[in-house]
């Protein structure tokens, strides 16, 4: 059994809920995986997994949306 090596690699980083975000995603056989994270200090927020990349970036960026817009922001002090 060959292993396999993720290729189409692809990240940004945007905005969300407020929030700077970077989304990773890559192809592993014939599936693709993303993960949201904070862009500082990088600590992942969601995960998806689809058919297409598109389908996989939908489902992290969906729950990583739900989950900053439920993190309730301290004013500084």
């Amino acid at each position: 059994m060959t292993p396999l090596s993720p290729t189409e690699l692809e990240e940004r980083t945007l905005e969300l809920a407020g929030w700077p975000v970077r989304v990773r995603s890559h192809r592993l056989g014939d599936t693709y995986f993303a993960a949201v994270d904070n862009v500082d200090p990088g600590a992942r927020i969601a995960r998806g997994i689809g058919a297409t990349r598109e389908e996989a970036e939908a489902i992290a960026l969906e729950r990583a949306e739900e989950r900053l817009a439920a993190t309730r922001r301290h004013p500084p002090r």
